[in-house]
């Protein structure tokens, strides 16, 4: 069984078609989109309504939840006050291109999609477990990462948001450990071991770890065991950039695409 997860579109139809392309060649039984279909990108309709055609199951993204509603705020954790700029822009000019057929689409999209495939559970968020908008970085702690697979019993995390892909597979070993009862007492018990592995797919159309190519997640359970890999994937990145600048959308953007930084 394969399943294949992706995220982060935002608007950049050329990455999309690649690694849909890709995911086909490499007979992938299960694809999910992890959400930000639209944003900074050049055809947010063509996106949503590719990824509708393919019926692609598809969590809502922050971007997504903002546009769907048709609020000025994307949600987004801007560093500096230029990239809040044009990060107002993006979302304007976005906000009166999308259709409201799709509009209707996206604020209708659910927040997580749950599944167990071989015994294994999984979850699907955009951000985290938590909020749609929370940052999952490759450097959390491990006891962080660990609190929060206990607290949703599951045994795989996908997310995006980030646009950084990574794997953090987490071995857990049996032990003790120390609750408070009912009473209010101190009570020791015994704490199961396990494998927890969280998975950021990076970005499909604006990833930012400077690997200009398209990114996702691919999953594979054979035999028993699980393997989980980033795959690149390289489209017409030049070409997104010049439909970017000529699209109205802030040029820096068309930039970003280049060198794959945000």
């Amino acid at each position: 069984m394969k399943i294949a997860f992706f995220s982060d579109i935002h608007g950049n139809l050329l990455a999309l078609k690649a690694v849909l392309e890709d995911i086909r060649k490499r007979g992938v039984d299960m694809i999910f989109c992890g959400g930000d279909l639209v944003g900074y990108g050049a055809f947010p309709n063509e996106v949503i309504e590719l990824i509708r055609e393919q019926r692609i199951p598809t969590i809502m993204g922050n971007y997504d939840q903002g546009i769907g509603n048709d609020s000025d705020d994307c949600g987004c954790a801007y560093r500096d006050e230029l990239s809040k700029v044009l990060g107002k822009r993006s979302i304007a000019w976005t906000r009166e291109r999308v259709t409201p057929e799709n509009k209707t689409y996206l604020r209708n999209l659910p927040e997580r999609i749950s599944m167990t495939v071989n015994g294994r559970k999984i979850l699907m968020v955009h951000g985290s477990p938590r909020k749609i908008n929370e940052y999952l970085f490759e450097d959390r702690p491990s006891a962080s990462v660990i609190r929060m697979f206990e607290t949703e019993k599951v045994d795989i995390i996908t997310c995006g948001h980030t646009h950084l892909p990574y794997i953090h597979d987490l071995i857990v070993e049996e032990g003790f450990e120390t609750v408070t009862g009912p009473d209010g007492q101190p009570v020791t018990r015994m704490k199961p071991g396990g494998r927890y592995i969280l998975i950021n797919s990076g970005s499909v159309g604006k990833p930012k770890d400077g690997d200009p190519r398209a990114a996702y997640a691919l999953l594979n359970f054979t035999d028993g065991s699980f393997k989980p890999e980033i795959v690149r994937v390289p489209y017409e990145v030049e070409a997104m950039a010049k439909a970017v600048e000529q699209s109205g959308l802030p040029v820096e953007y068309a930039d970003m695409l280049r060198q794959a930084t945000g």
